[in-house]
């Protein structure tokens, strides 16, 4: 789905030289890396909670046996 949007002058020749510089194919291309790297959301989201979840009690693997 396309939308537009609204940009000053100065963004979009900021934009057009991003553009440029980085080989990339549109404005969505440029946008999109440049909030990649802004927000560091990875691609893929495997193994992001690795390190924070806790292994299974007994208590765990019973609850739902009740």
């Amino acid at each position: 789905m396309a939308t537009t949007i609204q940009v000053k002058d100065e963004t979009i020749r900021l934009l057009e030289a991003l553009k440029q510089s980085t080989d990339a194919r549109s404005y969505d291309e440029v946008l999109s890396k440049l909030l990649e790297e802004k927000l560091k959301i990875p691609k893929s989201m495997f193994g992001v909670d690795r390190g924070k979840l806790t292994p299974f009690t007994e208590a765990d693997r019973l609850e739902d046996r009740e």
